[in-house]
């Protein structure tokens, strides 16, 4: 399960955070869809975690969003991580028309575990 936080700058409408919060959950399982965890097209609540914040006042940033994605490192994820990363930056670019945005994928040794 990725959780994914996106930081935006207070001047980004709130328009365009709705429509890339519609896309990223399914742009975000495509780029770390693995053998260990298969991505079957069917998102259920709490597949993609997901959370807005704006930059506050002493935050510094040179683009209008960041979007951070994490995800349970696996080997098989890994090992291109950075194709990944370009892929889901390239497909976010084209489902939305943003550009000044940046992605950062990080894969931790992490466990996850919920109630139903």
């Amino acid at each position: 399960m990725p959780l994914v936080e996106v930081t935006c700058a207070p001047d980004v409408p709130e328009h365009t955070l709705r429509e890339l919060g519609a896309v990223l959950p399914h742009l975000v399982s495509v780029a770390v869809e693995c053998p260990e965890e298969p991505y079957d097209g069917d998102l259920q609540p709490g597949d993609v975690e997901l959370r807005f914040r704006q930059l506050g006042p002493l935050d510094r940033c040179g683009l209008d969003i960041v979007i951070e994605v994490r995800s349970k490192w696996f080997e098989s994820r890994a090992t291109d991580r950075q194709e990944r990363v370009d892929r889901l930056h390239d497909s976010i670019a084209e489902a939305t028309g943003l550009d000044d945005f940046g992605v950062y994928l990080t894969l931790p040794v992490a466990a996850w575990s919920q109630g139903e």
